[in-house]
């Protein structure tokens, strides 16, 4: 049975989504894990940054999986 390959625009959408949501965890991370110091309203706002970087990976990695994105298969 022969596999589809996802299109350019799928792997581009994914692959952008990817290193968007990588470089927000390594900012999180520099700031969770090594102790580099935000105000307050940084913080916040590098959380949300974060937080919606994943969920635009999430969506990007479930339509070049071919799954639905109500599937919350995580």
């Amino acid at each position: 049975m022969p596999t589809l390959s996802p299109s350019e625009d799928l792997k581009r959408e994914y692959l952008e989504a990817y290193r968007s949501w990588l470089q927000q965890l390594e900012a999180l991370h520099r700031v969770l894990l090594e102790g580099e110091r935000l105000d307050p309203p940084r913080l916040k706002g590098l959380l949300n940054r974060e937080a919606r970087a994943k969920e635009r990976y999430e969506r990007a990695r479930r339509r070049l999986l071919g799954l639905s994105p109500e599937s919350g298969d995580d």
